[in-house]
């Protein structure tokens, strides 16, 4: 007897087997909902886009002291996201409404 197809690869039985077994919570979209996880996976994308595909990193310390430059220098700081009206992360969250509210 065949087994059944799973309708995606990461909601696959034994895919979630092997992160249960690594005690991994696995993030994934509510049934219907596509766009749940899109901020994540847009951002992923930039990282691997402006740094992770461009550099070889020689420790797991050294990768894990460039991530962080670009997340808190870079991403958050200075790159210009058009989501936000072209502003930083930074600028956005400061000009937040309900931060001035209080």
């Amino acid at each position: 007897m065949r087994r059944p197809v799973e309708s995606a690869q990461y909601a696959g039985s034994e895919y979630r087997a092997l992160l249960g077994s690594a005690k991994i919570i696995q993030s994934m979209s509510r049934t219907g909902e596509c766009l749940d996880n899109a901020p994540k996976e847009s951002f992923f994308a930039s990282l691997k886009k402006e740094l992770v595909h461009r550099e070889r990193f020689k420790t797991r310390a050294q990768a894990k002291a460039a991530i962080f430059e670009y997340i808190e220098v870079f991403y958050n700081r200075q790159r210009r996201h058009s989501a936000i009206g072209y502003q930083t992360p930074a600028q956005a969250y400061e000009n937040m409404d309900w931060k001035n509210a209080a």
